[in-house]
């Protein structure tokens, strides 16, 4: 009945809540935020291909660490977007930044809970989180790169974040140091919907 259900949303909530709050680049952001409202998205496609990732990955030799899985995040204005990211997963040409990489062949996700946008996130605003889980894979760090030629994605590797660490000084300098440019390669192509993300937890 209606008490189990709310008893779990809220331990779910509370588990959200302690892997964004986990995951923030500011300690004052602990404050800043409410949160109301937690979806688990249990996709079992998106979550196999994970797993079959890790396990081509692994055959490839890839490291443990390489292959742990993490937190990333996603923000969304309006609540159809994140939900449609949760039902049909993050695709390539979803981003308009393109300093880690071309949009076109990758997705970008945010490495930081409380930096989740170019522009500061101001009082009494309303959005919508998506946790992800992700394989990073192998990492490669790069320059970032302004010009308008995107920087491809790099063979043998699954993921470029920036060289810089992000800057306090400018919060769209800092959205853009703390993305994870994630992309699958496979047989010269690149993959619409990347495996190795996998939409985990919706919040309002």
């Amino acid at each position: 009945g209606f008490p189990a259900e709310s008893e779990e949303s809220n331990s779910l909530l509370q588990r959200a809540v302690a892997v964004l709050q986990s995951s923030y680049l500011d300690s004052t952001s602990q404050d800043g935020f409410q949160y109301s409202q937690a979806i688990l998205v249990e996709n079992d496609l998106f979550l196999s291909e994970l797993k079959a990732f890790a396990r081509a990955k692994e055959a490839a030799g890839y490291s443990q660490e390489e292959l742990q899985e993490t937190f990333a995040f996603l923000l969304f204005d309006k609540e159809e977007e994140a939900k449609e990211v949760c039902e049909t997963g993050l695709r390539v040409n979803s981003s308009s930044i393109s300093t880690l990489g071309d949009p076109a062949k990758g997705v970008y996700i945010s490495k930081y809970a409380d930096c989740l946008h170019p522009r500061p996130w101001h009082h009494g605003k309303s959005g919508y989180i998506v946790i992800c889980k992700l394989i990073k894979g192998k990492v490669r760090v790069i320059a970032e790169n302004s010009t308008t030629t995107s920087t491809c994605p790099s063979p043998g590797y699954d993921c470029h974040v920036s060289n810089h660490g992000p800057t306090k000084s400018s919060p769209c300098q800092a959205f853009e140091q703390s993305q994870y440019y994630v992309y699958e390669v496979s047989g010269g192509s690149t993959a619409e919907r990347p495996r190795q993300v996998c939409p985990y937890i919706f919040l309002a």
